[in-house]
């Protein structure tokens, strides 16, 4: 609809104009403080948010073309603008203005997208309603000019002159290496991301993410950096290692916010933002506060207090979580749509317990306290020994930490190979935390076991939290005897290991190993071989594989 603003937008309230209407390419809209309002320059919507923020956007697709701040141009590298996806073809875009909010909507196909400004802020407020898969829409980038802005932190990447893998992983001159996929943070670990020159910050504070996939720990892009200039996203939908299918519906609001060089404002962060203003801009699928819902509990017990906690809840439509307080386990999720949820509870990234909860608008959903049963956490059984602990992901196993912003080849890696001894004191930080079927595979546990033991049959429990090429877990105890191959538990399909992300889906495999595997001799070591079956996969890092939570065998 080129040269109308009235589109999708609501019209009760607006001041409305075009280029088309007023026989001008250059009609102002009305301003509501000195400086702010918008005109039409023939092909943009120019926004003047009144506090020394500019910006333009297409009116043939709804990118944002300008992103000018106190005089200087950020927006735009490679020739390529800010947009959703990597560009939507040719839509309704329409413009109006109501008091002192102006927005900007854009309609491609099913597709609904929206640019918000509000008089004296430095911020545009943002949403994307994704209706169906007929469009391609899982991500917005903000692409920003070269030179601006420094950054080569470990959850950004540059094209650095080797690829090593998938033309979007590379390896620096250095050895370290850089994907645009690591997230050293999981979405819960961040509200906002960006640059800051110390004089001016640009970042993207992101959106309470109640229409995305994964869950509080998944990881996915943050932002990227390279000659022609930097990235910052906010992801609608991410496939890499994804367990859950795509949600539909608005997302939104997320935040390209400037500041004097510090961080956002908190008022801007998800789960204390606040948009009673745009209650009635006819934003499609927005929900007000009112016609939200809260689910509170007043305890749990049962909690391995070393541990954070975590409340999460799920349906189809939405998610949300909110953490258990440290001291009691108390918790409070707020802005919930309302539903039929699963609510989870999390002990670090392990599902301990979970039930169903109803939320409706306007109302809080109490619940009595919360008791998990001591069976419902593995760690709760008594093992003869234990690799790690049962947290839902392989923190504290060798290259864990390292693993969700670098590729395994990396510098910086310690040697995928190399045997453990139960008793040593290392068990956990010397056991790698991925195995493959081309890299180490065969893997040795050396342990002792008394006379009563050895006497006994006993089960050998493997957790793991995801898999790539339905790499799983076969052992081989003392030479002598040898685990069937167990069946590939339901996995993400894509890459996972490799792009820094081990949150699949968590499993454990069990082993009843008979006493007769075991040595009598209680002076000698038993060894437990550890290998990967799978037909599926490549080489190295691209054979079959998979992430480790826990090992133990049971008493």
């Amino acid at each position: 609809m080129s040269g109308s603003p009235n589109g999708s937008v609501g019209r009760r309230t607006f001041v409305l104009g075009t280029a088309a209407a007023a026989g001008s390419a250059a009609l102002a809209g009305t301003a509501s403080a000195a400086g702010f309002g918008w005109s039409d320059n023939g092909s943009e919507y120019v926004v003047d948010t009144g506090a020394g923020l500019v910006f333009k956007v297409s009116r043939t697709n709804g990118d944002l073309t300008s992103l000018v701040y106190r005089g200087t141009e950020y927006q735009g590298y490679g020739g390529k603008n800010s947009h959703v996806e990597s560009g939507l073809g040719t839509s309704t875009v329409g413009i109006a203005q109501s008091g002192t909010t102006i927005l900007i909507s854009v309609t491609y196909g099913t597709l609904k997208h929206y640019y918000a400004a509000r008089s004296g802020e430095n911020n545009i407020y943002v949403w994307t309603h994704k209706a169906d898969t007929s469009v391609s829409a899982t991500r917005y980038i903000v692409r920003v000019r070269a030179g601006l802005f420094l950054d080569d932190e470990p959850d950004s990447y540059t094209y650095a002159p080797t690829v090593i893998e998938s033309a979007d992983v590379f390896a620096k001159s250095d050895g370290q290496t850089r994907a645009k996929h690591y997230s050293k943070l999981r979405v819960m670990d961040y509200d906002y991301i960006g640059w800051t020159t110390g004089g001016v910050g640009l970042w993207i504070v992101r959106s309470n993410h109640e229409k995305a996939s994964g869950g509080p720990f998944y990881r996915s892009l943050l932002r990227h950096q390279s000659a022609d200039g930097g990235g910052l996203y906010e992801i609608l939908y991410y496939g890499e290692n994804q367990t859950e299918s795509e949600r539909f519906g608005l997302q939104g609001p997320y935040v390209i916010a400037f500041t004097d060089g510090g961080a956002p404002s908190s008022s801007l962060h998800p789960g204390t933002l606040t948009t009673s203003w745009a209650d009635s801009l006819g934003i499609s699928g927005y929900v007000s506060a009112s016609g939200r819902g809260r689910v509170a509990g007043v305890g749990i017990t049962g909690r391995d207090t070393a541990y954070a906690y975590t409340v999460g809840l799920a349906d189809s439509a939405a998610q949300y979580w909110g953490p258990a307080r440290s001291s009691d386990g108390w918790f409070s999720i707020a802005g919930v749509l309302p539903g039929s949820y699963t609510l989870t509870v999390f002990k670090g990234e392990l599902a301990v317990y979970t039930t169903s909860v109803t939320v409706t608008a306007g109302g809080t959903t109490t619940l009595d306290t919360i008791a998990i049963p001591s069976s419902d956490d593995p760690s709760n059984a008594s093992a003869i020994w234990r690799i790690g602990d049962w947290t839902g992901s392989p923190g504290g196993f060798k290259n864990a930490d390292l693993m969700t912003y670098a590729h395994p080849s990396d510098v910086r890696a310690a040697a995928w190979t190399g045997n453990v001894v139960i008793g040593s004191g290392t068990e956990t930080s010397a056991f790698p935390c991925y195995l493959w079927k081309d890299v180490n595979s065969g893997i040795i546990v050396y342990f002792k076991l008394t006379a009563a033991q050895a006497a006994a049959a006993h089960t050998l429990r493997i957790g793991v939290t995801t898999a790539y090429a339905n790499g799983r877990p076969q052992v081989v105890v003392n030479d002598t005897w040898t685990s069937a191959v167990p069946s590939p538990p339901t996995q993400p399909s894509t890459r996972s290991l490799t792009v820094g992300s081990y949150r699949g889906n968590n499993h454990t495999f069990t082993y009843s190993v008979p006493a007769s595997a075991w040595l009598t001799d209680t002076g000698a070591y038993n060894t437990l071989k550890i290998y990967v079956a799978s037909g599926s996969g490549t080489t190295s890092y691209l054979s079959a594989g998979t992430s480790v939570d826990a090992i133990d065998l049971l008493a």
